[in-house]
């Protein structure tokens, strides 16, 4: 029984991980047919009108107070509404390998943050890792005679989007442990409803209304919605309470590994050999950084 009790939060964690990972596929495929924001702002509403009444049948729907209201906006504002500006624009530019390698270094950025606000201490394996990463993703993005192999506009969307999770993480400190999992994320996809909708309306509306529907690429709303808008945020939560966050945040290494094997599989995407030990080295240098991490919280504890 403790072997089982011990392996489900880590089934737990590579679950978020897969759905996750798949959302970078799933969202070429709804590409086909529909433009960034009509696949996010979709893909939000299909995610509210299952959590909000799910977690009001398993009483689980808080309310939040009129306090909150303004760090609840905040919330929203960096995540879905500024990190889905720059995931989903950036994919426009990029493969979906090339955009999973930038996200998954935000566990390696968010001890700058934490640096930069918090005065928290850098590690000498902090910085190493960061270094490992950053060259990692170079070998990625750049090609061997030096030029761009990835847009530069993508990488720098794709950017805008670790940054914006950071900020999120950041936030979301002050309201994790006044209200549950199901209410934060059914309020914040309800908010980024409303931040979304006017961009939507001006830029994208028209084009939503003239474009046949496409079977495929709403299926693949459909996925992102109830997988990677919902269940994977359930899963991630559920890990983070049971092995804490600094095990659970190192599974997100794993992203990058994933994508690019459902990338070639699913969309044929190139995998060369630069581009598999520039995963590798990102991969290394983010385990790199957070063991150290680990070991320097469990000396001082």
């Amino acid at each position: 029984m403790k072997v089982q009790r011990n392996t489900k939060p880590i089934l737990a964690a590579l679950g978020a991980m897969l759905f996750w990972s798949f959302s970078f596929v799933w969202v070429k495929v709804a590409y086909e047919a529909y433009e960034p924001l009509t696949v996010v702002l979709l893909r939000l509403l299909i995610s509210v009108l299952i959590l909000l009444p799910f977690a009001f049948f398993i009483r689980r729907l808080q309310i939040p107070t009129r306090k909150d209201a303004a760090i609840l906006l905040l919330l929203a504002f960096f995540e879905p509404f500024l990190y889905f500006m720059g995931e989903s624009y950036g994919l426009k530019y990029v493969s979906s390998t090339v955009a999973a390698v930038i996200v998954a270094t935000i566990p390696l950025f968010a001890p700058l943050f934490a640096w930069h606000f918090y005065r928290e201490r850098l590690s000498k394996m902090n910085l190493a890792g960061l270094a490992a990463s950053f060259a990692g993703v170079t070998m990625v993005v750049i090609n061997p005679d030096f030029t761009f192999s990835a847009s530069p506009k993508g990488v720098a969307l794709e950017f805008l989007a670790v940054f914006s999770a950071i900020a999120y993480s950041t936030v979301l400190r002050k309201l994790a442990f006044r209200y549950n999992t199901f209410t934060i994320i059914a309020f914040q996809n309800l908010i980024g409803i409303f931040l979304f909708l006017p961009f939507w309306f001006i830029f994208e509306m028209k084009g939503f209304i003239n474009t046949p529907f496409h079977p495929g690429a709403f299926r693949a709303i459909l996925l992102l919605a109830v997988f990677a808008s919902s269940l994977a945020f359930i899963l991630f939560t559920y890990s983070v309470r049971s092995m804490g966050i600094n095990r659970s945040n190192s599974y997100i290494n794993l992203i990058p590994v994933f994508v690019a094997i459902f990338a070639w599989f699913i969309l044929g995407e190139e995998l060369t050999l630069q581009k598999i030990t520039g995963i590798a080295i990102v991969i290394g240098g983010l385990f790199l950084a957070q063991v150290k991490k680990r070991r320097y919280g469990e000396s001082g504890g």
